[in-house]
């Protein structure tokens, strides 16, 4: 049983690793370790001056509280229908490099994470494959050790289930950094829709 288990765990990895050429990556989701601003804003490209007023603190302030997915998004385009009222236009284009700014830093911190999860998984798929290989040494030997072999197996057991748990939740961790690149999108279509 254990071996049937083990064997459907291992089978489900690299069904579940996205084609590419970084072998730590586990998501179906195709690897873009940054967003870059064209790809969620239709407004204008922001200039130097534009960059720079990204930074002043009325506006990272409110970047800093849109950008978290605790904010409910009609709450937070409401905050910026309201902040739009009283904001010329270059101050929106500053506040929506602002929010990119932190939704793809947040995102890359993210990414890295999942890289390391995916690095976790490898090295345990390979610890069990380790221990699979030590169990048939052990029970092909002329005397079997039997508390040897009852270690080994519980070891197996054990690695195989956090194994397993952790490829049951993969697909939630991949999926979050779909889920920023929603919200800066939906956050840009929001500001955007405030433009002259």
């Amino acid at each position: 049983m254990i071996r049937i288990t083990l064997a459907l765990a291992l089978l489900a990895g690299p069904a579940m690793a996205a084609s590419g050429t970084d072998p730590d990556w586990p998501c179906i989701q195709r690897l873009q370790p940054h967003l870059s601003m064209g790809q969620v804003w239709t407004g204008p490209i922001p200039d130097d001056a534009t960059l720079a007023l990204a930074r002043d603190p009325q506006i990272a302030r409110l970047a800093e509280r849109l950008e978290q997915r605790r904010l409910p998004l009609e709450t937070a385009e409401a905050e910026i229908a309201d902040y739009a009222a009283e904001a010329p236009d270059t101050h929106l284009v500053a506040l929506m490099q602002a929010i990119f700014d932190r939704i793809d830093t947040d995102r890359g911190a993210l990414i890295a994470g999942i890289a390391r999860y995916g690095r976790a998984q490898v090295a345990l798929s390979d610890r069990i494959e380790a221990r699979r290989a030590r169990m048939a040494e052990l029970e092909a030997a002329a005397t079997p050790d039997f508390d040897a072999i009852d270690a080994e197996e519980e070891g197996l057991d054990w690695d195989s289930r956090v194994f397993t748990e952790r490829q049951q939740s993969l697909t939630y961790v991949c999926e979050t950094p779909v889920i920023l690149e929603q919200r800066v999108f939906a956050l840009g279509r929001a500001i955007a829709g405030h433009l002259d």
